[in-house]
């Protein structure tokens, strides 16, 4: 069966459990999920399922996404479309995944998203950089980089250095979450601990394995 669905963030709350301690919870309205598109190693040399989900804006979209959703019978475009690779059996096209048929309470999963977008950041925003000092006649390079390279030798500067630059909008992996509660009536699912972006951003669910009972 498949392993993962497309959700949506809702926001964060927070329940107790039987000890009395306060567990953070993150609400993702998940699903329904339909499925686009059924890969096999025949015609695309590998087994996934396309799953889409949500409502999109139809006049957007393009014609193939349009007669994809059709053989669907969708009645519009979806707001979102993944892939998610495996062996999936006895699923074809037009099937509809729930959330009660992919996640159960107690269920360990990994939660894919982006994360906020923070504009133009510095050094020290950007990656944790302590800053020059404080004292010794400096008073305006509290929060520069310092030096970024040597002189002659290489006369430049190494790629991949940790400079400022654009921070946020990066696709985020959190793992070794914990299915907390399900609202099977609300397509609710409750997880333990945050997860990346927005209120309102897509993420992608998968389920890792079941806690050891």
């Amino acid at each position: 069966m498949i392993n993962g669905l497309i959700g949506k963030k809702i926001g964060m709350t927070q329940d107790f459990r039987e000890d009395g301690k306060v567990v953070p919870l993150t609400i993702i309205e998940v699903g329904p999920c339909r499925i686009l598109q059924v890969k096999d190693k025949k015609t695309d040399g590998y087994r996934a399922v396309k799953l889409a989900y949500g409502r999109g804006k139809g006049k957007y979209n393009k014609k193939p996404t349009l007669g994809e959703a059709l053989k669907a019978k969708l009645d519009g475009a979806p707001a979102k479309i993944i892939e998610i690779r495996g062996d999936f059996d006895g699923v074809k096209v037009g099937d509809e995944i729930t959330l009660s048929k992919v996640f159960a309470e107690g269920d360990n999963v990994l939660v894919i998203g982006t994360s906020k977008g923070r504009g133009f950041a510095g050094v020290m925003k950007r990656w944790g950089f302590h800053g020059g000092p404080k004292t010794h006649g400096q008073s305006d390079r509290l929060r520069a980089p310092g030096s970024i390279g040597q002189g002659t030798d290489p006369g430049r500067v190494h790629k991949g250095k940790k400079m400022p630059g654009h921070f946020g909008v990066d696709r985020v992996t959190v793992k070794n979450l914990t299915v907390f509660k399900i609202d099977k009536e609300n397509n609710h699912l409750y997880l333990s601990g945050s997860v990346p972006g927005a209120r309102g951003g897509f993420l992608i669910i998968k389920m890792i394995k079941k806690h050891k009972s």
